[in-house]
């Protein structure tokens, strides 16, 4: 059923049924009554393409991820499209991968298909790269980033304080009487570098030893669960090798914290009696892993729906902050 269909059958024009429909003025009250009895009717449901090239709105939000394969990045992902869609919006989800050029290409992508507002999910989407293609295509849009920031008049940016919540668990593990601490991260994600700040301040409030070797970067820059858990590992063993003494470990993310796990387990390393060991993110993979991971929750739920609204608000006209910043917990499990 068309709206000239529905028209045909009231026995007025087309545009008169899109008035109604529009809630527009200029109508008859008793053929108002008419056209939305037979829209009732017939269940008719207007076209939204079509609406949206009347209206010049085309109610679509593009949202961006690197890899579709992080559990932690996808669930975000899903929680920002539920906010989005239960207020009438669109939205349109692509997974760039790691290189910042493609990332660049995706921003141009989202233009071409007319989208209203952009959210980005994760820090690695910082970068000179985007920041140019944003200028260029969506000068005159808004665009939020999930954990991240780009210093643009049309961008906007929910934070979490990663950087303080891992200066707290070098303290939690400092007050627990561990005094050599290590971190382990891989990819040079600001959000990542973040954390590394946050670990020498901690040590450094808590008069540690940062003299010596502490920070442990695992090969490789992909971006796959099962690639990180790899890396995890790899890097703990070369830790266990340069830091044998070592009593606390602070990894980036869950799955490299699960990684280090597997290594000293197989190195017969008794956790947490001899070694603590902690993560971030609070993903699934952590609660389920034997001895359950300590980690520092980075409230991903909070984050993105923080992040929907936001966008929303300034789709809407209302007044909205540049920057927000959310506060971090410490979910404390087996492995401490």
């Amino acid at each position: 059923m068309t709206i000239y269909d529905i028209a045909q059958i009231a026995g007025v024009s087309a545009s008169t049924v899109s008035r109604v429909i529009n809630n527009k003025p200029g109508i008859k009250e008793s053929t108002r009554k008419r056209i939305q009895k037979l829209l009732t009717e017939y269940d008719y449901t207007p076209n939204a393409a079509a609406r949206g090239l009347v209206m010049q709105a085309s109610r679509f939000v593009g949202i961006l991820i690197e890899d579709i394969r992080v559990e932690h990045h996808t669930e975000s992902a899903y929680v920002i499209e539920q906010e989005m869609t239960r207020r009438s919006y669109t939205c349109i989800t692509f997974s760039t991968g790691a290189d910042p050029q493609r990332k660049a290409d995706y921003i141009r992508i989202l233009e071409q298909r007319r989208v209203e507002g952009v959210i980005l999910i994760g820090s690695m989407f910082g970068t000179p790269e985007v920041r140019r293609s944003i200028e260029q295509h969506l000068s005159n849009i808004p665009v939020v980033l999930v954990n991240g920031a780009l210093d643009l008049p049309n961008t906007y940016s929910v934070l979490v304080d990663e950087e303080r919540g891992t200066e707290e668990c070098v303290t939690m593990l400092a007050q627990a009487g561990r005094r050599r601490l290590a971190y382990i991260m891989d990819v040079a994600t600001p959000s990542n570098l973040n954390k590394q700040r946050g670990f020498y301040t901690g040590m450094l409030r808590c008069g540690l030893d940062t003299d010596g070797r502490c920070v442990f970067t695992a090969p490789g820059a992909g971006t796959n669960p099962r690639d990180s858990i790899q890396r995890g590992r790899i890097a703990a063993r070369q830790m266990l090798q340069e830091l044998p003494e070592v009593e606390g470990v602070l990894c980036a993310t869950d799955m490299l914290a699960i990684g280090c796990l597997q290594e000293l387990r197989a190195q017969g390393i008794d956790v947490p009696r001899a070694v603590a060991v902690t993560g971030v993110d609070n993903t699934l993979h952590g609660q389920l892993f034997t001895p359950a991971l300590t980690t520092l929750d980075n409230k991903l739920a909070e984050v993105s729906l923080a992040a929907a609204r936001m966008l929303l608000d300034v789709l809407e006209g209302s007044p909205v902050s540049q920057k927000i910043m959310l506060l971090t917990q410490i979910i404390r499990r087996e492995s401490t």
